[in-house]
């Protein structure tokens, strides 16, 4: 406790041993508790963390911490939408940049800079409005999706003053990549002081705006999945328990969901293939991260030089997400559920991919430092599945745009032919 939080007693008796401390309650408790929940929710997902956790890690009672929130799902709800508020108060400019207008590129800058400033200050609590928000109850979950259609809107309003011939589902492409890249500082731990990660964000925003996408495909291709033979219990255990994961979230499943998605009588059939739920997400997982791995080693031995070997790698990340889209998506989504020792193997897995793409980034363009070529890298994934999941298979966020927005969020143009 603070000394600005106590008060001592005056002695009602000289011979009492020492003065009786009062204590009283810090004013910003309801924004501690915020802070420390929004980081234990972030860290461990909705459902890994109970109020008992949160009130511990304050040094506090659960009926301490009950008395400000009636339950976990309030002070969940009240950190996502007040997440979602600050971003979208971010994107509205002052009435005097509104009665006096800048010219179409600062105002679209102005934008992204107060959107980035925003999620930086929030960065944290940003990864609950982007991966949990579907645990929220139907009414707080449109809610959070008006507010975030609001910030694609200001973003797609801007767009349309700078490329007036722009069509609209072109806007809603290039919309949505910028917020992704602005967002994504919420998926890993990186640090840069703010006004570079202001400057490199921002940069990398303006690059998509200018992106010469290529034309819009006039049909969707949709992606065939490989027939699963039968025999092969284990890979169609995997398929539908990453399918199930997607649809509902890791902890709505149960292994006799599973099971029966597979075809199996009984959830005890499972445990022939795997040792639980948690160790198909862990099998899924590795596959994930290794198809990531694998490919830089050929990438690179078969390239003329690094752009081109990242121009590879490129492709490859991007035919194999679309390839498997519910298995990107839950590589983000559900990672906090895999065993800890699991979770080391993983992040080391994805920690030496991000540096291997960081190391060739950087050689295509020295003037990058290591942690902006490791955000860029980054952002430029994350583009992928946000896209993914933005638009599923619609033609106009086919893979040859998804490619060229990769390339432009790394390169800042599209790749040298």
């Amino acid at each position: 406790m603070s000394v600005d939080n106590r008060r001592t007693a005056r002695k009602a008796v000289t011979g009492d041993s020492a003065p009786r401390e009062i204590r009283r309650r810090p004013k910003n408790r309801r924004a501690q508790i915020a802070a420390a929940s929004a980081a234990a929710f972030g860290s461990l997902g909705y459902h890994g963390v109970s109020m008992e956790d949160i009130a511990s890690g304050l040094g506090i009672s659960s009926a301490a911490l009950y008395r400000h929130y009636p339950s976990k799902y309030a002070l969940f709800r009240e950190e996502l939408l007040r997440v979602g508020r600050a971003m979208t108060e971010s994107v509205e400019l002052p009435e005097q940049a509104e009665a006096e207008p800048a010219p179409p590129r600062e105002r679209l800058r102005q934008v992204v800079d107060a959107l980035i400033g925003a999620t930086i200050e929030n960065r944290p609590s940003v990864t609950l409005v982007r991966w949990e928000g579907r645990y929220l109850e139907e009414p707080d979950r449109q809610t959070l999706d008006e507010q975030q259609l609001t910030v694609l809107n200001a973003l797609g309003d801007r767009l349309g003053e700078l490329r007036p011939e722009l069509t609209e589902n072109d806007r809603r492409v290039l919309r949505a990549a910028m917020l992704s890249v602005i967002t994504s500082i919420a998926d890993h731990h990186a640090t840069l002081p703010s006004k570079s990660l202001v400057r490199l964000l921002s940069s990398a925003c303006l690059a998509i705006a200018d992106a010469p996408l290529p034309p819009a495909e006039k049909t969707a291709r949709i992606p065939v999945a490989i027939e699963i033979p039968d025999s092969f219990k284990h890979e169609l255990l995997l398929r539908k328990a990453v399918e199930l994961f997607h649809d509902r979230g890791y902890p709505n499943v149960s292994v006799e969901e599973i099971a029966s998605a597979a075809g199996l009588s009984a959830a005890s059939a499972v445990y022939r293939f795997y040792r639980g739920k948690s160790d198909l997400l862990a099998a899924a997982f590795r596959r994930a991260a290794e198809r990531v791995s694998g490919a830089i080693g050929p990438a690179v031995a078969a390239a003329s030089g690094p752009e081109a070997a990242l121009t590879d790698l490129i492709g490859h990340y991007v035919e194999g997400s679309f390839a498997e889209r519910a298995l990107t998506f839950v590589y983000y989504t559900e990672f906090q559920h895999v065993p800890a020792e699991e979770r080391t193997v993983l992040r080391n897995i994805q920690r030496l991919s991000v540096e291997e793409w960081a190391r060739l980034l950087r050689e295509v363009r020295p003037e990058l430092s290591p942690a902006e070529a490791r955000f860029l890298v980054h952002a430029a994934f994350a583009l992928v599945v946000d896209l993914g999941r933005s638009f599923d298979s619609e033609p106009f966020a086919a893979q040859a745009r998804v490619k060229l927005l990769m390339q432009v969020v790394l390169f800042q143009r599209p790749a040298l032919a």
